[in-house]
């Protein structure tokens, strides 16, 4: 192991805490596509099989498990899903030119992304948006509804990633989640720093919603939230 990555692997942010099939469903995303942008894929054309290389690094490969950083960069990526012009090998030259004015290996988790780094990204993509101000805006529509789910320090690291819960992004509270602060990184209910997952866990026991709500100190609807998160069938 270098220098570097020993470094990293003792700064909570980059610890190996999720499984893929974690981050899939946290984030929202078909668990194939996290594991194309992480471990790659091979796909046909007519001249043969080509190889995707993959756009996340993760801190531990064997078994795959990915760090909170990484689970920045999914969360950023996602927001290209909805732009469906978007190629993933314009998406790399993108990334790597931020990487390179950066000097950094994960720009897309660096509060620089929000300032010029957001620009650089859109300029690198924009021929691929119909080389229109509207695709542009689409795109830059998206990236701030995901940047807003994120909380930085005053240091530009970010802290807190708040994913989507709800079907319409826009319609999602900010109560669950991400800090590699608390519980491991585990998603949590933010102002009480309880894991979803225990909440589910004493949930399915038996004890009733408002009986967690009083047990925690807290309101019902953030433990309704982390039912939904868990349990989407249930809730």
């Amino acid at each position: 192991m270098n220098s570097t990555l020993a470094l990293n692997l003792n700064q909570p942010q980059h610890l190996p805490n999720y499984s893929i099939p974690q981050a899939a469903h946290y984030l929202r995303i078909p668990e194939a596509t996290v594991r194309t942008w992480v471990k790659g894929r091979q796909y046909p054309t007519k001249d043969g099989n080509k190889t995707f290389q993959p756009l996340i690094e993760p801190p531990q490969v064997r078994p795959q498990r990915l760090s909170f950083i990484n689970l920045l960069e999914i969360h950023i990526l996602r927001a290209l899903r909805t732009q469906h012009k978007i190629d993933l090998g314009s998406v790399r030259t993108a990334l790597d030119y931020l990487q390179s004015q950066f000097d950094q290996p994960h720009p897309l988790a660096s509060n620089r992304f929000l300032t010029d780094g957001i620009n650089l990204f859109i300029e690198r993509c924009g021929h691929l948006l119909n080389v229109s101000q509207n695709g542009q805006l689409a795109l830059r529509a998206a990236l701030d509804l995901h940047l807003d789910r994120i909380e930085w320090n005053d240091r530009g690291l970010a802290l807190r990633l708040y994913p989507f819960t709800r079907t319409r992004e826009e319609q999602s509270p900010k109560i669950l989640a991400f800090d590699p602060r608390i519980a491991f990184g585990r998603l949590a209910i933010a102002h009480i720093g309880v894991p979803t997952d225990v909440v589910v866990d004493r949930y399915r026991a038996g004890e009733t919603t408002q009986e967690l709500a009083a047990d925690y100190n807290c309101d019902l609807a953030s433990i309704e939230e982390a039912i939904r998160c868990e349990l989407p069938a249930v809730a």
